[in-house]
């Protein structure tokens, strides 16, 4: 047993076993160092622990009367998982298991996205690998808010697993031999009209979908916070313009996926499926169409050879997917009501794609700098026509 502290907490790491052989000899050590450490918070790492007895569960039983303060048990295998579960210690301390490893190494690559990349695992399982540090706390995050999601009657895939890759951790899928729709349009498997009029059912699914205020972050909120990554490039007219407009919009509890471009629908059986959940949130569609105009239009405009190279699709393709969009979702509006949504969506779009620009490396370059000067003549001229966001 190694015991060390980290700022205020105390990391208990436990080999081998603990039984009734070896189980007062390390209450002892355990006891001696939470009354040299009183106060500090305690994390047993259990990545090395084999197995436990009920004997070696008094311990950590002891430990957290004794301590006062939180208690985790970090990196636990399954077997020991299964020990903790079955005796009801899972409910008692807060127990981790240890994530099994991956390779994703010659796998095909369903999807790249702002926090990770959608990996096929095979036929029935996919596996969305985080980027970046401490992930774990974010795919618990998407998970709990797909779970919300999918009680609320919104088709969604929930994890069942969390796996190490690498450096990285990513959440496992079950979807039963799926395609994405992306790949459905990739691959003619569908009519196009057909597969895009599913596809707008389902994003009219997802709008008619209320939530309580707080289940989800409100877009309205993130695009105010993205004035203040975005200021700088716009006039003191254009800046007051935009947040007067975006400060109208009503507080909604309507749900808004935030990415749901056709790589982030599965089709099960002949059922849409949602994945990618850490987006979600609350407010006008504007936000969700703005979204995907940044996806299938935004990028491609100074750049065409990105609907080739992000979508695999020629730009008449990526093109017409828009057209349909819109043809679908603005159904029972006037053409009038569809051009002036058409503008809102426009606006919505050119802010995202603008903060996009600024808070990554595609800014860079003649090309991030011809993105950001044709966004900022967009919002010039948008602003013109807009007198309101809400579509």
């Amino acid at each position: 047993m190694n015991i060390t502290r980290d700022g205020e907490k105390l990391i208990i790491a436990i080999e081998g076993s603990l039984e009734t052989r070896n189980a007062p000899e390390a209450e002892k050590e355990i006891m001696d160092a939470l009354a040299a450490n009183k106060g500090c918070d305690v994390i047993f790492d259990l990545e090395k622990l084999e197995y436990i007895s009920s004997a070696g569960l008094r311990v950590l039983l002891k430990t957290r009367k004794t301590s006062g303060k939180e208690v985790k048990a970090l990196n636990v295998s399954r077997d020991v998982y299964d020990i903790f579960d079955i005796t009801g210690f899972t409910q008692i301390l807060e127990v981790e298991r240890a994530a099994r490893e991956i390779s994703v190494d010659g796998l095909e690559v369903i999807g790249t996205g702002f926090y990770g990349t959608v990996y096929r695992l095979d036929r029935e399982t996919i596996v969305k690998v985080y980027s970046g540090e401490d992930t774990i706390p974010i795919i618990e995050n998407e998970k709990e808010m797909a779970q919300k999601a999918f009680l609320a009657g919104i088709p969604t895939a929930i994890s069942y697993d969390i796996v190490k890759v690498g450096e990285n951790y990513g959440s496992v899928f079950e979807l039963l031999d799926a395609k994405t729709f992306h790949e459905i349009a990739q691959d003619g498997d569908e009519p196009l009209e057909e597969l895009v009029k599913r596809y707008v059912d389902l994003l009219k699914l997802v709008h008619s979908t209320k939530m309580n205020k707080g289940d989800f972050p409100s877009y309205k909120d993130r695009f105010l916070e993205y004035m203040d990554v975005i200021g700088k490039h716009l006039s003191k007219e254009e800046y007051d313009g935009v947040y007067k407009l975006l400060d109208a919009v009503e507080d909604q509890t309507t749900v808004v996926h935030g990415d749901i471009q056709m790589k982030n629908v599965m089709n099960c059986g002949d059922e849409p499926m949602l994945i990618d959940m850490e987006t979600l949130g609350l407010g006008n569609p504007v936000f969700e169409l703005g979204a995907l105009y940044v996806s299938y239009q935004s990028f491609e405009e100074d750049d065409p050879d990105n609907a080739m190279s992000f979508f695999g699709m020629t730009n008449e393709m990526v093109n017409e997917i828009w057209r349909l969009i819109v043809e679908y979702y603005f159904a029972d509006r006037t053409e009038e009501e569809k051009q002036a949504c058409i503008a809102r969506v426009k606006l919505a779009a050119a802010l995202r794609f603008l903060y996009l620009l600024e808070i990554t490396d595609l800014k860079e370059g003649e090309l991030g700098e011809k993105r950001i000067a044709h966004t900022r003549e967009h919002i010039d001229e948008l602003l013109q026509v807009v007198d309101k966001l809400e579509i």
